[in-house]
């Protein structure tokens, strides 16, 4: 059994805590270790960024530990009870194959040549690519489906498309993606890109495995995902092969005359059609061995003999989009052409009927005639998808049909309808709190009425790539109110939901509009906080503390003292989580001062008394950590008296497990027991699982510790 003081085993208890800082138990893991390295060493010590640090600290506990019993024992206690990184409690299964499916039979081969050699620790990975249309994708499913034996520990399936971000999501967030797919709660996945690839390692390892990363554009967003476990095999599928990735190329090319004649047969047979022998040598023409292009001539023939639509527009798959969409009723045609300006990951009638200016009954009504034509993909929840090949197209023919200022404005009536949506449900899903704008809370749209916080989170999660799209596409407007709008009002996701890496972007471009238009404004300002809010919380600590001293600036410019005072306390939250606790103290007594500033009917004076509360929260979690118990207990008693007071059951909760881990750090774990019981009770209904998962453990070590 390995010595818990160890510097090996010290080093490990550090980074699975360092790994667990996406849910509160983890903050408050890390938090209490810093205090206790700094207790343990006799003065302060950085928070380790990087393994070469973090071996370096645990060298100094290490060193220390060894000639103080009692700090020996302390550092094993807080060992035994440190929270660990999360696990996989899920076998992940692929979504069915396609009905028809003909030929490729040396490609499929090839697959399993790669995915069946004889281990020797290269990964075994291949990328499937070929043109838009070439049924990619479908041979990857096919090929999985048909293995699955081989593969019993799961099969994992991913589209690189649908996160919303213009270029496909970033390589941490595919890992975080990845890991969900495994089952790993979101408030259990590491905010740091190594620990989540570790994880995923983790995850892989030892077990037999298919992943499948479809339309990907990169090998910088495949190669965290690759492993030399002998038992996991990765399908790549791209349009091109990809530079950087050592993997067995595959090229997709045309089916062959009589396959694709096997194929329209069956598709059409599907659908009750006879086809017309006479029209068959010019289908196949015209279709070239697409696998898409003969689905679609499959799809037309059901209501119509066939007919050449339109002039051919390049290749067999394109120009099948063209012969669909010239079958299209005009207001269809349109409803097409304005939905596919931007590449929403998925969209339901509201959204659409906002877009091309009907009412929601029209736009179903639309939407419908589109599937049935199969210009558009449906989803779960009355949702819709346009593949890139037909947005392509149909974004393309916008311009020559409509103009580039029906175009525009189709675009501008979709964000207008984002801004319109997330607002109400933002201000529903976080109720407490400040937020630039008018006074009160915007009303919902009509008909929507959510029935709790919870509800109202839910649903911005679910649009959640659609509002990053709109955020991409305001700021491609210069439009910098909505960019500032639906990025403040996605700050609940941020907060409760994680999600860092996919917003990370969206912010960036906020504070990008809002400094263009005026750098010392106080939304530039709100701007530059939420930035930094996300970059603390994805350990970019340096880039962090840049954005929070530009939003102290620019709020002390605009003359928002209740704006100024956040950024600051800001900075203060960001010094506790490096471990320089003396600093963060300062901060937040700076912030205290800044507040005394707002007068008793100036601009914030409504939300002053908790903003206080709040910060003597903080300073007593500095002094805590400062090793200060007595002025520690008294902040945080201050806090505790006005959240009991105003009923806030969360912040009572964590104010009530600050002055338990005080009281156990300062050796008096018999007088954090029923501070710890009342923190449980209290909640009881706020689903805060983490926070419950800590108080068990930190109760556990305080049990021990008084026997």
């Amino acid at each position: 059994m390995l010595d818990p003081t160890s510097t090996a085993a010290i080093a490990a208890v550090l980074g699975a805590v360092g790994s667990g800082l996406a849910n509160e138990a983890g903050k408050w893991a890390w938090e209490t270790a810093g205090g206790l390295v700094r207790r343990i060493v006799g003065g302060e010590v950085r928070a380790p960024r990087g393994r070469e640090e973090l071996e370096g600290v645990a060298q100094q506990v290490h060193d220390a530990v060894r000639r103080d019993p009692a700090l020996a024992r302390a550092w094993t206690a807080f060992a035994r009870t440190a929270p660990r990184p999360g696990h996989p409690s899920r076998v992940p299964a692929l979504h069915a194959s396609t009905r028809f499916f003909t030929d490729r039979d040396g490609e499929r081969r090839a697959l399993s040549r790669e995915a069946f050699r004889k281990a020797d620790g290269r990964p075994r990975v291949a990328v499937l690519h070929g043109p838009q249309g070439i049924g990619t994708s479908a041979l990857a499913l096919h090929w999985g489906c048909t293995e699955l034996h081989r593969f019993p520990d799961g099969q994992l399936y991913l589209d690189l498309r649908g996160t919303g971000a213009p270029s496909g999501p970033d390589p941490s967030t595919v890992l975080r993606l990845l890991l969900q797919q495994f089952g790993v709660p979101a408030a259990e996945i590491p905010p740091g890109r190594d620990d989540r690839q570790a994880l995923l390692r983790a995850c892989t390892a030892d077990r037999r495995l298919l992943i499948v990363l479809d339309h990907a554009r990169s090998a910088a967003q495949i190669l965290p995902v690759l492993t030399s476990a002998p038992g996991v095999f990765v399908i790549v599928v791209a349009r091109h092969p990809l530079p950087g990735l050592d993997a067995v190329g595959i090229p997709v090319g045309p089916l062959a005359d009589k396959d694709a004649r096997r194929l329209l047969a069956e598709v059409a047979k599907a659908g009750n059609v006879t086809l017309d022998r006479a029209a068959l040598p010019a289908v196949l023409a015209r279709c070239a061995g697409s696998p898409f292009a003969l689905r679609a001539a499959a799809a037309r023939l059901t209501a119509r003999h066939w007919r050449q639509e339109a002039h051919p527009v390049g290749d067999a798959a394109r120009t099948a989009v063209a012969d669909s969409v010239y079958a299209l009723e005009p207001d269809a045609a349109r409803a097409l052409r304005l939905l596919a300006q931007r590449d929403w990951p998925a969209f339901g009638a509201p959204m659409a009927a906002a877009v091309l200016g009907l009412d929601d009954a029209e736009a179903e009504r639309l939407l419908a005639e589109l599937a049935h034509s199969r210009l558009v993909e449906s989803e779960t929840g009355g949702r819709y998808r346009i593949r890139p090949l037909i947005r392509e197209y149909a974004a393309t023919e916008a311009l020559r049909e409509d103009g580039l200022a029906a175009t525009e404005e189709a675009v501008r009536r979709a964000i207008r309808w984002c801004v319109t949506f997330a607002e109400p449900a933002s201000a529903a899903a976080l109720r407490q709190g400040w937020r630039l704008g008018g006074p009160g809370d915007p009303a919902p749209p009509d008909g929507v009425r959510y029935a709790d916080a919870g509800e109202a989170l839910t649903a911005l999660r679910d649009e959640l790539g659609s509002l990053l799209q709109s955020i991409e596409a305001a700021a491609e407007l210069g439009d910098a109110d909505a960019v500032f709008r639906l990025n403040q009002a996605l700050w609940p996701v941020q907060l409760k939901m994680g999600c860092h890496d996919e917003l990370l972007p969206a912010l960036r471009a906020g504070v990008r509009a809002t400094e263009a238009r005026d750098p010392d404004t106080r939304e530039a300002a709100r701007m530059h906080t939420l930035l930094g809010l996300n970059l603390t919380e994805l350990g970019q600590y340096p880039e962090a503390e840049s954005a929070f001293t530009s939003a102290a600036r620019a709020e002390q410019a605009a003359g928002h003292l209740r704006g100024h005072a956040t950024a600051v306390e800001s900075l203060g939250l960001l010094r506790l989580r490096e471990w320089r606790f003396q600093e963060a103290y300062d901060c937040f007594e700076a912030a205290d001062r800044i507040l005394d500033g707002i007068t008793a009917d100036g601009e914030g004076s409504r939300d002053l008394p908790r903003a206080r509360a709040l910060l003597e929260r903080h300073r007593g979690r500095a002094l805590r950590g400062l090793g200060r118990w007595e002025e520690a207990e008294a902040r945080l008693e201050s806090a505790l008296g006005f959240f009991r007071a105003t009923r806030e059951a969360y912040n009572t909760a964590r104010t009530l497990t600050d002055l338990a881990e005080t009281f156990d750090a300062s050796g008096r774990p018999a007088k954090a027991l029923p501070l710890i019981d009342e923190a449980t009770e209290a909640l009881r209904n706020e689903q805060a699982q983490y926070h419950l998962i800590h108080l068990r453990a930190l109760r556990e070590r305080c049990v021990e510790e008084t026997q």
